[in-house]
Order: structure tokens, then C-alpha cells, then sequence
């Protein structure tokens, strides 16, 4: 038995959380890539990382985690409205159109963020990521207020 349309369409949703997870998994493998590079570079020691990072680290040593605390600070507010939107059913074209849109700019800020690091246009991507984010979130509660039952 196949999963009716209003169930194929609210597991749309889960297609974009699936991805920015494996972007953020991707993101993490390339920290030990870079320690091990700049190990072996004789660029920093293994007491450099004793206490997290000594502020002898060189910067394109630390920004992969950088990088990997970004993905994991402001997307947790992704996955959580998108699994309320799941739950609720209040997955519609528009809130998947959204998610893509918000894990495309988070990828696209860690690209810059990870290869030439232009402060300018990594806020800019940020920014109006954070504006998905946000419309996201007004999207879900006006689905949760309009069907409330109040």
C-alpha cells in the first residue's frame, strides 16, 4: 500500500533536514583532514587542541570547526520546525520550498565560510538564511494557530 499524497508530501520535508545533516557530517570529517594536514605541516602541536583551540592555531586550521559550530547552533531551530511542521501536518509546498531554500545558503555560507572567507558575502548568505528560518517559523505557527481548535 502506498503512502497517501498528504503523507508523500509531509516526508518532502524530511529531505531537506536529511541533507543539511549530511552536509554538517561532511563539514565535520574535513576538521580532522585539516589537524592532520597542518600536523604534519609542523603547524600546530597536539597541545594546541588540550583545551580546544590555543589561539596559536592558525585560522584556516580552526574555521572547519568554526564551520561545524555554525551548523549546529541556529539549524537546530531548522530541524526542530520542521519536524513540528511534520508532526502537525502543516507541510505544504511552500514550508519545503523554504527548507531547500534555507539548506541551500547554509551551504552556501560554509563555502565561503571554508575557501575565501569574504566577511561580507558569508552575512549576507547568513542573513537571509536567517530570513528563511524565520518565515519558516511564522509559516508553522500560523498552521498551529489556525488549527488549534481555538
Amino acid at each position: 500500500m502506498s503512502p497517501s499524497p498528504s503523507i508523500e508530501r509531509g516526508l518532502e520535508i524530511l529531505y531537506p533536514m536529511f541533507a543539511l545533516g549530511c552536509w554538517t557530517v561532511i563539514v565535520l570529517l574535513l576538521i580532522p583532514v585539516v589537524r592532520v594536514r597542518a600536523g604534519r605541516r609542523k603547524e600546530i602541536v597536539v597541545d594546541d587542541f588540550k583545551y580546544g583551540e590555543s589561539p596559536s592555531v592558525p585560522s584556516h586550521v580552526s574555521i572547519p570547526n568554526r564551520n561545524l559550530m555554525n551548523l549546529l547552533e541556529l539549524p537546530v531551530l531548522f530541524y526542530v520546525v520542521c519536524l513540528m511542521l511534520y508532526v502537525t501536518a502543516g507541510v505544504s509546498p511552500l514550508a519545503v520550498f523554504l527548507a531547500w531554500a534555507y539548506v541551500v545558503l547554509r551551504i552556501v555560507h560554509s563555502a565561503i565560510h571554508l575557501t575565501y572567507n569574504n566577511v561580507i558575502h558569508r552575512l549576507t548568505a547568513f542573513a537571509v538564511s536567517n530570513g528563511v528560518l524565520s518565515t519558516m517559523w511564522v509559516l508553522a505557527g500560523v498552521h498551529i494557530a489556525s488549527n488549534s481548535g481555538a
